[in-house]
């Protein structure tokens, strides 16, 4: 469900070390001010003398570049903060960074090389998630530990043997910095490797500094099922929906914050704030490159239908790793596509539409093991229409449901994926005991508007 926060009630100050150059100026309509404001400047010159036809011409060209690129420049994140705002919480120490290789600064630079190339700064670790540091391991495959080619500095797997840095890892670091983006769904594990990564930090008395950047589908949707104790994951490590509306810069705090660290230890955390970002802003309006944060998430539009589809990860339907378009082709060999589209269009599920495809999964980085490798596949794309209104998982939920229904015969659940992935059993419950989908996608309902009133404590923008 989309939530409009203006009808929550305000947030009261929350302590944090919070570096900002930004404001919280609210998310307007752009077309309103572009359409008002053109009026305004043809109104001020009407009264001119039409001997000044040119003069006029260039001065209204002039105001209406200034005033697109302010309604539309580039948002400035934490990274590049660092440089020119906040130096001074690296300069002269060692450093530990818990990066990949979406870290890159408004000049095209990877964080870790300006670091090490800064002769006021020793890069002395770097710390790979899951995918590696360049970002080239497939989903799953474990991260050894390595030398960095670029720098030459020591990384350590924070996806292989442990999840969490030791104390050897941290041992003469002076500092440790997270940068690495997201795209705002709770089961992408670079949210738990952070925690992690506090938690360390905390433990060894090591300032944590998270340089913040955008969720990519916006910071104002929360939507999905609240994590339940009883399914606790790496893919769920903290009790937020699947869907949560913030920042990883937020989220840190509200792990800090909530004492949600292991034994309630609080990080001495750092939050650097992006410049510019609105909450309302998808990727694609921030004027910010988009680097697939992982194999799969090739593009925004990937990004924007992931929080449903991926739940088909927890079923023997392939979720389209192996091609093309993964989490937006869903099906398997004994599917027939032009019914299941049928089914789920009749449902009027706003903001997306559902047509027949055929596609074969193939190795490739994404996924060098794909579900029903080398077999066609019949099934569905998931085409969303209107991402304003779209409800990713409540659509996630009707997918599954209604494949269960068509296709029962061949179904199968992954019972352990699917419950950590949905963050409780309802889903497959719901779904086993013939429950609507709108009925399974509201079961939570209670959960997530606590969440919701929560996590306005914790929100920077």
């Amino acid at each position: 469900m989309s939530n409009d926060e203006r009808r929550m009630p305000a947030r009261p100050n929350a302590k944090l070390n919070c570096r900002s150059g930004g404001s919280n100026a609210e998310v307007h309509d752009k077309s309103f001010y572009i359409r008002n404001s053109t009026f305004n400047i043809r109104h001020c010159f009407s009264t001119l003398s039409p001997f000044c036809t040119f003069n006029k011409a260039i001065i209204l060209f002039t105001l209406h570049f200034l005033l697109f690129t302010a309604l539309f420049s580039q948002v400035r994140v934490g990274a590049d903060r660092l440089f020119s705002d906040e130096f001074h919480t690296v300069a002269g120490k060692r450093v530990g960074l818990v990066t990949n290789h979406t870290a890159v600064l408004s000049n095209g630079r990877h964080l870790a090389d300006s670091l090490f190339g800064h002769p006021s700064v020793t890069l002395a670790a770097l710390f790979g998630p899951e995918h590696g540091i360049r970002g080239q391991v497939p989903a799953g495959g474990k991260v050894g530990d390595g030398t960095d080619p670029t720098t030459g500095v020591r990384v350590f797997s924070l996806y292989g043997a442990s999840y969490k840095p030791t104390p050897e890892m941290l041992r003469g670091i002076d500092v440790l910095l997270f940068d690495i983006q997201a795209v705002g769904a709770r089961f992408y594990t670079y949210i738990s490797t952070m925690s992690y990564a506090m938690e360390a930090a905390a433990e060894n008395g090591i300032p944590f500094v998270v340089l913040d950047r955008p969720n990519p589908i916006t910071g104002t949707r929360v939507e999905g099922f609240v994590r339940e104790d009883s399914v606790k994951s790496f893919v769920g490590l903290h009790p937020i929906p699947i869907v949560h509306g913030m920042t990883m810069g937020e989220l840190a705090k509200m792990f800090n914050e909530e004492g949600w660290l292991k034994g309630g230890i609080r990080a001495d955390l750092t939050v650097v704030k992006m410049e510019g970002w609105k909450r309302g802003m998808w990727f694609d309006e921030t004027g910010l490159e988009w680097i697939p944060p992982s194999p799969n998430m090739r593009t925004i539009a990937t990004a924007v239908v992931y929080p449903g589809t991926c739940l088909i990860e927890g079923t023997n339907l392939s979720e389209g790793r192996g091609t093309d378009r993964p989490f937006e082709y869903i099906g398997a060999p004994f599917v027939d596509g032009a019914r299941w589209a049928g089914e789920l269009n009749e449902l009027g599920l706003p903001g997306v539409k559902f047509s027949a495809i055929t596609f074969t999964p193939r190795p490739t980085i994404g996924g060098s093991n794909p579900k029903h490798a080398g077999i066609q596949c019949n099934g569905i794309i998931v085409e969303v229409t209107d991402r304003e209104v779209y409800e990713p998982v409540k659509t996630g939920v009707e997918i599954l449901s209604t494949g269960k229904e068509l296709f029962a015969k061949d179904f199968r659940w992954r019972e352990s994926s699917i419950d950590r992935l949905a963050g409780t059993p309802l889903v497959r419950q719901g779904i086993d005991k013939r429950v609507s989908g709108m009925s399974i996608a509201n079961a939570s309902v209670d959960k997530l508007r606590i969440f919701m009133q929560n996590r306005l404590l914790h929100l920077l923008y």
